[in-house]
């Protein structure tokens, strides 16, 4: 069933279950149809597909004050779709956004707390399930390292054509593990993207903005699991460095879900079963 969201488009599947939602989160480039053979292996779940600002059935909308407004569009959505009791799973870009979500939730509910204005019976975000999100830079240094980084490649989003940028975009480090047919699938698959909507998004949500999220993570009271490809170094170190709660997906690297989409969706449905 399709909703038309007035805030960010999505897709609900397996309505009729009467269990906790899972709410999917994309990444940069892709949309939220690319979750859907996971979703279809959560289907004990009844789900929310999202289309992140800038992509897929979202392309028209706009998220202009970066990670705070993209927080509070998909607030708004879980509102105006009724979902009250949920977990987010998020892929990179989506990964970034549930942990920055997840964290602002949480004080908010200690603000509530505070003011004695919970409810008892109160459910809202249940936890968090990770792809390869990066929780940000320490230092200043590399922040701004980072935003000439995305600067550079959000002009040339503009300026050439999806096919061309792409074909670069696959050939960075952390996609190494790609064969040359997934990168040539990919590539097909995300040249529909609007490379005008792409660069405001890459802009607006570099990392070179994004706040530095460790410390919160690290005392974050909702259950929290990091999948991370074991083709995937860079996060695999990331993991490693901030003893992040990790579950390595095994013949994977970054696109875990996208590559062994079995034993990630194993994975998922392993850590929700220990809450529920």
């Amino acid at each position: 069933m399709k909703l038309a969201c007035q805030i960010v488009n999505a897709e609900t599947v397996n309505v009729d279950r009467k269990n906790t939602w899972l709410v999917w989160l994309h990444g940069l480039l892709g949309c939220g149809n690319e979750w859907l053979p996971i979703v279809n292996a959560c289907n004990q779940y009844a789900s929310l597909v999202i289309d992140l600002p800038g992509h897929g059935d979202s392309a028209d909308i706009t998220a202009a004050d970066g990670f705070a407004e993209m927080s509070k569009l998909l607030s708004e959505t879980l509102l105006a779709y009724q979902i009250h009791d949920y977990w987010l799973i998020g892929y990179s870009l989506g990964g970034r956004l549930a942990m920055y979500y997840a964290i602002q939730n949480q004080a908010i509910q200690n603000q509530a707390t505070q003011n004695h204005t919970t409810h008892r019976h109160q459910k809202g975000l249940r936890g968090i399930v990770v792809e390869g999100g990066n929780p940000g830079l320490f230092s200043q240094q590399e922040r701004d390292a980072r935003l000439l980084h995305d600067r550079h490649w959000a002009q040339r989003f503009r300026e050439e054509s999806m096919s061309a940028v792409l074909s670069d975009w696959y050939q960075q480090p952390v996609f190494a593990d790609l064969s040359p047919e997934q990168r040539l699938r990919f590539i097909h698959l995300r040249r529909r993207n609007r490379g005008c909507s792409i660069a405001d998004m890459l802009e607006r949500t570099s990392l070179g903005h994004q706040p530095w999220l460790v410390p919160a993570l690290q005392k974050l009271a909702v259950p929290f699991a990091y999948l991370c490809g074991e083709h995937d170094q860079k996060f695999k170190e990331i993991v490693k460095q901030y003893a992040l709660p990790s579950k390595i997906i095994p013949q994977a690297g970054h696109n875990a879900h996208s590559s062994n989409p079995v034993d990630f969706s194993a994975a998922v449905n392993h850590f929700l079963s220990l809450f529920g």
